[in-house]
């Protein structure tokens, strides 16, 4: 089984100190301009700079043999706010765009948006629904602008209970079934570590045909006393449904994609440590190795790509026991 690792929007390498991606300009310092037009010209310069970091990042990965990247969400600031509804700041950025998804086609990559905790499509709110539409509108958006497939993902959970589990799955899927087709070709589910576990995450994407992401450190800190290995042969399946892979067969299969980290302590599991532990991710991978071909790592780990430098440097010293290290990010479990 062939493993990718990947991480998360920044770099915490030095050579990469400075390069952020998501820089912003608050709403309050926005409104103080005199000039709404130059404040949005601003607003675009900042994206721009944001895209031209996103770039340094891309190739970054690539020096390092990492395929699979998480984007920021917060490439265009102020994109969802309600007060700058009438702003499109897509044909300004047009080239820087396009200049990102061209890298990331010509070397390969797995890029993918996890929209934040506001996008919630189990909520009761109408208002807050539609703002929640409206920002998975802005992710398909920039993917489009990125001119990537419906491989390239927006990861998503499935939302609050609102004192009503079952109610809130409901709206979800109702929710789901009624957004645009391109909305929901890019859609992944996620299992949470305090509401919706992953054998309910699990049904959901059975239900809706959506592939899950499994995370398994949400699922060891919240679960129905079940092992994350066992769940595998049925996430594994949803990873085969129409919504899972591009809009051609003849392209390459896109494999199923986890989420790793380690708890930050005993009395703070649910949190993230800087870095991941080699021992309980090794295990699941061996676990899985049998029936799976390839799976994707996103780790995430408050050390960004060090973390993903210093895991590599770990699974190194299993070489010979059933790891074989493949290059700088990558790695091959053996039977």
């Amino acid at each position: 089984m062939i493993v990718r690792f990947g991480f998360v929007a920044m770099s915490t390498a030095e050579v990469m100190k400075g390069v952020s991606p998501s820089k912003t300009m608050t709403m309050k310092s926005f409104a103080k301009l005199a000039d709404r037009e130059a404040g949005l010209r601003k607003l675009e310069q900042i994206a721009a700079g944001n895209l031209h970091n996103t770039l340094r990042l891309l190739k970054h990965c690539m020096y390092n043999d990492i395929q699979v990247y998480r984007l920021t969400s917060k490439l265009i600031p102020l994109a969802t706010h309600q007060d700058l509804a009438d702003w499109n700041p897509f044909a300004a950025l047009t080239d820087s765009f396009r200049e990102v998804g061209d890298y990331a086609k010509e070397h390969k990559m797995r890029l993918s948006f996890h929209p934040d905790h506001f996008t919630v499509l189990s909520t009761p709110r109408p208002e807050v629904l539609e703002s929640s539409v409206r920002d998975l509108q802005y992710h398909v958006s920039m993917l489009e602008a990125m001119g990537l497939d419906c491989r390239a993902k927006n990861n998503i959970h499935i939302g609050g209970a609102y004192g009503d589990k079952l109610a809130a799955g409901e709206r979800f899927a109702e929710a789901v079934r009624n957004l645009p087709e391109v909305f929901k070709r890019r859609l992944t589910l996620e299992n949470d570590d305090k509401t919706f576990d992953a054998v309910e995450t699990l049904e959901m994407c059975e239900r809706l045909g959506l592939p899950m992401v499994l995370d398994i450190h949400h699922q060891w800190v919240n679960n129905q006393g079940e092992a994350p290995a066992e769940l595998w042969p049925r996430v594994l399946r949803t990873w085969d449904s129409d919504y899972a892979q591009a809009d051609s067969p003849a392209d390459r299969p896109l494999p199923p994609k986890i989420h790793a980290s380690s708890p930050k302590s005993e009395t703070d599991r649910r949190s993230h440590a800087d870095g991941v532990e080699a021992g309980p991710l090794l295990d699941f991978l061996r676990r899985i190795a049998p029936g799976t071909d390839a799976v994707d790592v996103m780790l995430e780990a408050k050390l960004k790509d060090g973390a993903l430098f210093a895991l590599m440097d770990e699974l190194g010293k299993y070489s010979g026991d059933g790891v074989e290290v493949l290059d700088k990010a990558s790695v091959r479990i053996l039977p």
